[in-house]
């Protein structure tokens, strides 16, 4: 089946305003900024999104963010994103703050058909007991406060229930990719990317490389096609325009330089 769009204006055309979105990427590394563009472009407003964090001020979901367009965020690290935080503390953004391994987990699982899982990361604490604040009003009061949480003994160790994320779509990057959306992942750009697909129940992905299908070995495949709806073959000039988010260099005459 051949599942590649002429574009990416073309692939997110139906994303339909109050959409929920599992989006792939770890800060400015693997993110699928041209989708997220022809999104920004096409205008789709008050979107559910589900991601690590939210890109910068002005990269990545940042885009969506700064442009109103967010109206709920799950993730685990703010980031570099002012933006971010000054929604989210003037009650303009709702946040949900999720350990970074129990996303990833909740995305697998909302994938693999698992409703619910019990995990130890959080119990004695408030993710557990309820209370973080998930909205503010202008004043800074919260109006919105995470529930309680399930919790269960087994072997005589307690466990909290977390439940699984599945979202409407999901948008990922890919280093390479066939027409039959077999994805193959970059080092770390891999991050959240394969977890958020398989969470999405329409998931597209950007790849920077378009192989014919039998080019790719089944070996080599990190996430198979099975998973991804729909394949955008990205210009030479987009696959090209990758972001870091900080840069560090060590002063001169001193060993090494670092880039983060």
């Amino acid at each position: 089946m051949d599942k590649s769009f002429p574009s990416a204006a073309d692939a997110v055309a139906d994303i339909v305003h109050g959409a929920s979105l599992a989006v792939g990427g770890f800060g400015l590394c693997g993110i699928p900024s041209t989708l997220i563009s022809a999104l920004h472009a096409q205008g789709a407003g008050g979107l559910r999104v589900v991601s690590n964090n939210c890109g910068t001020d002005d990269r990545g979901l940042g885009m969506l963010l700064g442009a109103g367009r967010i109206a709920r965020v799950t993730g685990s690290y703010v980031g570099e994103n002012k933006e971010f935080a000054r929604q989210y503390l003037t009650g303009e953004l709702e946040v949900e703050l999720v350990p970074q391994g129990t996303l990833a987990e909740r995305l697998r699982a909302g994938g693999h058909g698992i409703p619910a899982f019990y995990t130890p990361a959080g119990v004695g604490t408030p993710l557990a007991q309820g209370g973080i604040p998930w909205r503010h009003n202008a004043d800074g009061d919260v109006v919105v406060a995470s529930p309680a949480k399930e919790t269960r003994v087994f072997d005589g160790r307690e466990y909290v229930l977390e439940e699984a994320i599945t979202c409407d779509f999901a948008l990922v990057r890919a280093a390479r990719g066939d027409r039959h959306g077999n994805l193959v992942f970059d080092k770390s750009a891999r991050n959240f990317n394969p977890l958020a697909a398989v969470a999405g129940r329409v998931a597209i992905a950007e790849v920077e490389e378009l192989v014919a299908p039998g080019v790719l070995s089944p070996d080599e495949i990190h996430l198979p096609g099975v998973f991804v709806q729909r394949v955008v073959a990205l210009t030479e000039q987009q696959a090209a325009d990758k972001q870091i988010e900080r840069r560090t260099v060590s002063a001169p005459g001193t060993r090494g330089t670092v880039t983060v």
